[in-house]
């Protein structure tokens, strides 16, 4: 089997290149091939149909990793994609079929509802009064380096904050599909310091996978925390 092509799919409140780059630096330096990936965030169906089209254009097989909301994502998105190999999950999501992410984070106690902002999207006036409300949230940036990248120095978690990238509030409500994670062999790293996803959630989420597991003592942003530790355990999941 050739080597894999390893795809990386950032969540909410995040861009690729501020989630990725350590990691990315780790893997490439290794000899893997990356690709990452600029998740639209604007609905879970829509977001996987856009990683669709990367998955549908990447030759070989591919180790598929996403974080936090990415990994909601990647569960719609390799469902149907046969060149998909593995799946990694880094403090992410993983609904089963007609849950939700924003189910899931109420279940267990997350904060996002706290610790959040509204702002209105287009059309918000003209929505349907029985669907979301047409907005999107973004983390306050007050809160962003005690809650969402406590591993970074106060100067990085500003700049993150600054650049963070909104969430529709439709994508945390829409329900998913089937899983791919009842497909594929999972991978977990649940981040044991994590005050967006509760570690309750990621061990329950990760037991029910039957993932291989490893915990790490990390906030939300674990890839920034331990970026070690998470290039080793995509590399186990490339199986080279």
């Amino acid at each position: 089997m050739s080597e894999p092509t390893i795809v990386l799919v950032h969540g909410a409140f995040a861009d690729a290149t501020g989630s990725w780059d350590g990691v990315t630096r780790l893997l490439l330096g290794r000899g893997h091939r990356v690709v990452t990936v600029a998740n639209p965030l604007r609905g879970l169906h829509h977001d996987a149909d856009y990683l669709r089209t990367t998955l549908a254009t990447t030759p070989g097989p591919i180790v598929l990793v996403g974080h936090s909301y990415g990994g909601a994502v990647i569960t719609q998105a390799a469902t149907e994609a046969e060149n998909v190999r593995a799946l990694v999950y880094v403090a992410a999501f993983a609904p089963d079929q007609d849950e939700s992410a924003g189910e899931l984070d109420r279940r267990f106690g997350g904060v996002a509802q706290e610790v959040t902002t509204a702002r209105p999207l287009p059309g918000a006036g003209e929505a349907d009064p029985d669907g979301p409300p047409r907005v999107e949230l973004s983390i306050d940036p007050a809160r962003f380096h005690e809650v969402f990248a406590p591993d970074t120095t106060a100067a990085d978690a500003a700049l993150l904050a600054v650049n963070q990238r909104p969430l529709a509030l439709a994508a945390m409500l829409e329900p998913a599909g089937a899983p791919a994670w009842k497909r594929h062999p999972v991978h977990y790293a649940i981040a044991t310091e994590d005050r967006m996803i509760p570690v309750a959630g990621q061990r329950f989420m990760a037991g029910r996978m039957n993932a291989n597991v490893v915990e790490i003592p990390t906030g939300h942003l674990a890839m920034l925390g331990a970026p070690e530790t998470i290039a080793r355990l995509i590399t186990t999941a490339t199986g080279h």
